[in-house]
């Protein structure tokens, strides 16, 4: 028999995710099985799948041990850099300045050094982060941005900023902006854009078209013109719908492709224009719009936070 207390940062939860995240060598087949069978038991009695879990909570597991092993724990995040670019930070989350090149996420090709992996490294050697003493939860990215995006990522440290900040997300009471640099000069000083986008996993890219058919989702950007120089004007963007790709494709589609951008410009007028092959693009401000309290995030209510070095910057402007 093996018993398990649920902390902070497992409220809330169901019974069976909660069991999935915890014991990783529990199949799930044999959890359900032994929740009807009254061998894992909540606070003494009997538990339902779906019953949310309160802090304090104890779950009782009369369960074999092979399905209960618990490996010795091996942290692959303390091989990540320690780089990190700090917007803010406070007890509930971080907001950081990705550097364009950095992964937000682990994939195929690079399993340790990403911005995440980074962030738990950072955490966890700050004291505040105690995977030993958390049963699921990990520190988490709210949002993410494409390898050579630069600007600002959120982090969550607890699992309530996690729940808030992504409800709120979701909501749209988180409002993003973006900085540009797109070739030629547009034919208006702002305007709002609407198209119809088209995703190939395999490609790894999009496709625009000005028609709905089936496969494409509605994309919505608006722009404001804050600079022409040359060919080359600097916007703001801000995305009214979030899809992969859509500043850099929805730009593209009518002829003003990001500088630096390879896969939706052309590589020549990236080099003649010194941009080489990150795109010029940067989340460069974040500002929090709750429309209703939060909780424990309140505080960050009508506050905006913003970067203004932008690596492309100078290059626009010749420095």
């Amino acid at each position: 028999m093996k018993t398990v207390t649920v902390g902070k940062n497992d409220a809330g939860q169901r019974v069976d995710k909660f069991l999935q995240k915890t014991f990783r060598s529990l199949p799930t087949t044999v959890m359900y099985k032994e929740i009807r069978k009254k061998n894992i038991k909540l606070n003494g009695k009997r538990c339902e799948i779906a019953t949310r879990l309160s802090e304090g909570d104890v779950l009782a597991l009369y369960v074999k041990d092979e399905f209960l092993e618990e490996s010795a724990p091996q942290y692959d995040f303390l091989t990540a850099g320690k780089r990190l670019s700090i917007v803010y930070e406070d007890d509930n989350l971080l907001l950081l300045n990705k550097e364009a090149g950095l992964l937000v996420h682990p994939d195929e090709q690079e399993y340790r050094d990403t911005l995440i992996t980074r962030v738990q490294r950072y955490l966890y050697e700050k004291g505040e982060y105690r995977p030993e003493e958390e049963n699921s939860f990990a520190p988490a990215l709210v949002n993410r941005i494409d390898r050579n995006t630069c600007g600002i990522v959120m982090a969550a440290k607890n699992a309530e900023a996690l729940r808030i900040l992504n409800e709120q997300l979701k909501a749209r009471r988180i409002h993003k902006f973006y900085l540009c640099v797109v070739s030629g000069r547009m034919p208006k000083s702002e305007d709002t854009l609407t198209a119809y986008l088209e995703k190939n996993e395999q490609q790894n890219r999009v496709y625009i078209s000005d028609r709905a058919r089936e496969g494409t989702r509605t994309i919505v950007t608006r722009y404001r013109v804050l600079e022409e120089r040359g060919d080359a004007s600097l916007l703001e963007i801000a995305l009214l719908t979030g899809r992969t790709h859509q500043i850099r494709a929805h730009l593209s589609s009518i002829g003003h492709p990001l500088l630096g951008d390879g896969k939706y410009g052309t590589n020549r007028k990236n080099r003649a224009a010194g941009f080489g092959n990150r795109q010029a693009l940067c989340s460069y401000k974040l500002t929090f719009a709750f429309k209703e309290p939060t909780g424990l995030l309140d505080y960050l209510d009508g506050r905006t936070f913003q970067i203004d070095d932008a690596w492309f910057l100078p290059i626009f402007y010749g420095k």
